[in-house]
């Protein structure tokens, strides 16, 4: 007769990882922590492609300091093409500025068109401007701070996340990342236009601040806006059609939105919508810039992903297909197999006679 008995669970290969939270983890992420706390306040924040990639490098490392060194510099390999194309990305910018006079005057009206029914004629940035405004720093000024210097490192930190955890994934995150970049960087060539504050410069709306890092003051943080600040005036003045800055934040949000339960979807929803709010009021965008920014994000769904599945198609077809065995369906009946018999839901049985 025939006895089922279950076989030994085979030996682990190599030393068991350590549990998430482990002593060694938690000491290097408190020491990663801890330096970029110094270096934010000393240097400035991580806006800088290169300067951001450093730091999520140091920070891959010491969440997974157990393993061996060799496997770190697998995310130099994988991150380096990334940063150097965002390297490329910034530097091309500049030279969208071509002296030519931007567009400015139909951004105003569109803007005036959509929302002056509510502000009175003005466009949102000058509304919002006259009743949020003060010298003094107020708590939204900070918080608007606070997402505004989100934009340089959310996108960057969940590919860091998504390289440790599932690199497909990853590698999926990159190409619709990479297309949202080089489209909006072909529209700043084809279309310079220029941000609110610009405009108010040169008279063609009433006076504007430029308001995005002034928050940092309210912590006697001067220096921690040093390269954000800095790389605002190195900046191109006129690559403000589309807003990739709520692009992005949008597209971060609905790459993960489907694995995310429903319940945080708002939660989710709101960090775009908040950084509507901050880039219009501190008068980087108008509200056409981040309506522009979000159509190239469902764009960059829908061309990345019909892309992908037209190569998973040709492939498909390239892929040579073996010979059918002789005893296959046309060969007759296939012969009973010779050797242990298998149970419906568990391993091979042991076959024992009396």
């Amino acid at each position: 007769m025939a006895v089922v008995t279950d076989p030994r669970t085979p030996a682990p290969a190599g030393p068991p990882a350590p549990p998430d939270g482990g002593r060694r983890r938690v000491i290097a992420m408190s020491v990663w922590a801890a330096a970029f706390v110094a270096a934010w306040l000393g240097i400035g924040l991580p806006t800088d492609p290169a300067y951001a990639f450093l730091w999520i490098w140091a920070g891959t490392v010491a969440w997974n300091s157990h393993r061996p060194w060799r496997s770190h510099l697998l995310f130099a390999r994988d991150w380096v093409p990334v940063v150097l194309l965002l390297a490329a990305y910034n530097l091309s910018r500049g030279f969208a500025d071509n002296g030519a006079t931007p567009h400015a005057m139909e951004l105003i009206v569109a803007d005036r068109f959509m929302f002056g029914w509510a502000t009175g004629g003005e466009v949102p940035t000058v509304w919002l401007q006259e009743h949020l405004y003060r010298p003094e720093v107020q708590w939204w000024d900070v918080l608007a701070s606070w997402v505004y210097f989100s934009h340089f490192v959310v996108t960057l930190a969940a590919a860091g996340v998504l390289w440790m955890r599932n690199r497909e994934r990853w590698a999926a995150y990159m190409r619709r990342f990479g297309f949202l970049c080089a489209a909006g960087l072909a529209t700043y060539f084809l279309y310079p236009a220029a941000p609110p504050w610009w405009a108010a410069q040169n008279g063609l709306l009433t006076e504007v601040a430029r308001i995005s890092t002034r928050g940092w003051k309210a912590f006697g943080m001067h220096g921690a806006g040093n390269l954000l600040n800095a790389g605002q005036i190195a900046s191109n003045p006129v690559a403000a059609m589309p807003s990739l800055h709520t692009a992005w934040a949008l597209f971060v949000v609905l790459f993960f939105l489907r694995a995310t339960r429903r319940r945080w979807w708002p939660l989710l929803l709101a960090y775009p919508l908040a950084m509507t709010f901050t880039l219009v009021y501190s008068g980087e965008h108008y509200v056409i810039d981040v309506l522009v920014g979000w159509a190239y994000v469902g764009m960059t769904f829908l061309v990345v992903g019909l892309a992908e599945r037209w190569w998973a198609a040709r492939r498909a077809r390239r892929t040579p297909v073996g010979p059918e065995p002789a005893d296959g369906p046309t060969g007759g009946p296939e012969p009973e197999p010779a050797g242990p018999t298998t149970t419906a839901d568990g391993p091979p049985a042991v076959q024992a006679t009396r």
